[in-house]
C-alpha cells in the first residue's frame, strides 16, 4: 500500500484526515463524553513493517505503509475546570487519548507521545478491526510505535493526548476544547473570550489524565515539532516524572525568526472578512484565510527537492499557458498545493489555528526568563533528532538545546535526519533512527 507524502501534508500542518466513525466525542458534539479509563489494545494479525523510506527516491507513490493491525479507540478525558498558565480559569475541558500495549502492575511503563501542530492523539493503529490498514487511517507514527518496534508496545504502554484547541476541531476522531467548543456559561462558542493558552497548558492537561489512571512517573516523553516542545517542558516543569525525553524536529524555544514566522500563518486568517474578530459560525468561517494559511505551511514544512519533484509529476512549467493568459489562473503546482489545503479545511476551525499559533510563540522551555533557565531544571536524558533540511523548525533550535544542556552537565545526545522532505522527514522517515530511539528508551539512567 502506497503513502501519499502529499497528503500527510507536514507534522505542523495536516496529517491524513481521519475517515472512520468509530468514536466517542469530539468538540462539535460536547454532551456526548465519557469519563477517563485504560484501554486495553489488541495486535491483529502480522503484516510487512513499513519498508525502509529510500532516500533516493523523491516520488510519494513508492513509500510503502504495510503495518500490523493495532487497533485502538478513543476515549475522552474530563476536568471540571483548568486553570492556564495564564490564570484564566476554563470550565467542562474535555480531551481525547489513545492508548497502545498494556499497563504494567506498577505503572511504569508509560511513554507519553505528544503530537505536532495539526495532529491528534491518534499515533498509531487504527480504530476498528476491518478498516483498511493503510494511510490516511493508521496513525502518524505507526512505522514507529507497535509490537516489536522502536517503541514496542509489548513492552511499553504508550499514551497520546488530543491538545487543548486541537486544531481539528470538526474531525469526528478528536475531542478537544477551545474556541470552537460551547462556553457552558453563555452556550455559544467561546470564540476570542476562550483563554490564551500555552504548550504548558497541553503539559498539564496531559499530567491531569496521567495522574487519574495512577501514573507518577514516565518511563520517557516523545514528541515530533509542536510535540517537542511539550516534551521538552514536560522534562523541565516536572523533572521527577521524565527521566528519558526525545525530541524530534523540535526546539527549547521559539526564538525570534521563529516567532515572527509563525505570525505569517495567522494573517491570512484576520484578514478574510468573515474571520469578524473570531465571531463566526461553523457553516460560515473564514474559509480563504484558512485555506491559505494552510498552504503557506505546507510549503514551510516542505523543502524545495520534493516540491520540485512534485512540479515535475504536475507538469509544471514556469510560463503555463492558463496564468499566461489571466491574471486569475494558477501555475499547476499552486493548483496543487491550494488542492489539499482546501480538503483539509473542512475539519479545521481557523480561530483554532490562530490560539495554536500563540501558544509555539509563548513557547520557551519551563516557560520562565530564558532557555537556560528553562534546562537548568531538566534531569532527563535527552535526545534530540532535527531535520537536516527542516526550513521550519531548522536544526540550529535543536542543536542549541543540545549543546546548552551539555554545557550545564547535562546527558544529551543528538543526531540528525537526512533526506528531502524538510520538516516532514520526522514523520515519513523518523524510523531510520528506529534502532537509535529503541536503545535510548532501553538504556539505563
Amino acid at each position: 500500500m502506497k503513502l501519499k507524502i502529499a497528503f500527510l501534508y507536514c507534522t505542523l500542518l495536516a496529517l491524513p484526515v481521519i475517515t472512520t466513525t468509530a468514536c466517542s466525542a469530539n468538540v462539535a458534539n460536547p454532551a456526548s463524553t465519557e469519563s477517563a479509563k485504560s484501554i486495553n489494545t489488541v495486535n491483529g494479525p502480522s503484516a510487512a513493517d513499513t519498508s525502509a523510506l529510500d532516500k533516493n527516491n523523491f516520488d510519494a507513490n513508492g513509500i510503502e505503509t504495510n503495518q500490523p493491525t493495532l487497533i485502538t479507540k478513543k476515549e475522552t478525558f474530563s476536568m471540571e475546570s483548568f486553570t492556564t498558565f495564564g490564570g484564566k480559569t476554563i470550565n467542562n475541558v474535555k480531551v481525547g487519548w489513545e492508548a497502545y500495549g498494556q499497563l504494567n502492575a506498577d505503572k511504569s511503563n508509560v511513554i507519553l507521545i505528544t503530537h505536532h501542530f495539526s495532529g491528534t492523539s491518534h499515533a498509531a493503529g487504527v480504530y476498528e478491526q476491518n478498516e483498511e490498514k493503510t494511510s490516511p487511517n493508521i496513525g502518524y507514527w505507526g512505522a514507529l510505535i507497535g509490537s516489536g518496534k522502536a517503541i514496542d508496545t509489548d513492552i511499553y504502554y504508550v499514551i497520546s493526548v488530543d491538545s487543548l484547541v486541537n486544531l481539528n476541531a470538526y474531525d469526528d476522531h478528536v475531542i478537544t476544547t477551545g474556541p470552537a467548543t460551547i462556553n457552558p456559561e453563555t452556550g455559544e462558542p467561546w470564540g476570542l473570550e476562550f483563554p490564551v493558552v500555552t504548550i504548558r497548558d497541553f503539559v498539564n492537561v496531559q499530567k491531569a489524565l496521567l495522574e487519574s489512571l495512577g501514573v507518577q512517573k514516565l518511563h520517557a516523553v516523545v514528541g515530533p515539532s509542536m510535540g517537542s516542545m511539550q516534551a521538552i517542558d514536560w522534562a523541565s516543569a516536572y523533572p521527577d516524572w521524565v527521566p528519558r525525553m526525545i525530541s524530534v524536529i523540535g526546539t527549547g524555544e521559539s526564538d525570534a525568526w521563529t516567532t515572527a514566522a509563525l505570525s505569517h500563518w495567522a494573517t491570512p486568517i484576520r484578514l478574510d472578512t468573515n474571520w469578524k474578530q473570531g465571531s463566526y459560525a461553523r457553516h460560515n468561517q473564514p474559509t480563504e484565510g484558512l485555506v491559505a494559511s494552510l498552504m503557506m505551511i505546507t510549503q514551510h514544512a516542505l523543502y524545495p527537492t520534493y516540491f520540485n519533484q512534485q512540479g515535475k509529476t504536475l507538469g509544471y512549467q514556469a510560463v503555463e499557458q492558463a496564468p499566461l493568459e489571466n491574471i486569475n489562473a494558477q501555475h499547476s503546482i499552486v493548483k496543487w498545493l491550494e488542492s489539499r489545503a482546501r480538503q483539509r479545511a473542512d475539519k479545521m476551525d481557523a480561530n483554532h489555528l490562530l490560539y495554536l499559533v500563540r501558544a509555539c510563540q509563548l513557547f520557551v522551555a519551563g516557560h520562565g526568563n530564558n532557555l537556560e533557565e528553562g534546562l537548568k531544571h531538566i534531569q532527563a536524558k535527552t535526545l534530540f533528532l532535527p531535520a537536516s533540511t527542516d526550513l521550519l523548525l531548522m536544526p540550529y533550535l535543536a542543536e542549541s538545546a543540545d549543546y546548552q544542556l551539555k554545557h550545564l552537565g547535562k546527558n544529551s545526545e543528538l543526531e540528525t535526519l537526512n533526506g528531502p522532505f524538510g520538516h516532514l522527514e520526522g514523520i515519513v522517515n523518523v524510523k531510520a533512527e528506529g534502532e537509535r530511539i529503541a536503545a535510548f528508551l532501553s538504556s539505563a539512567l
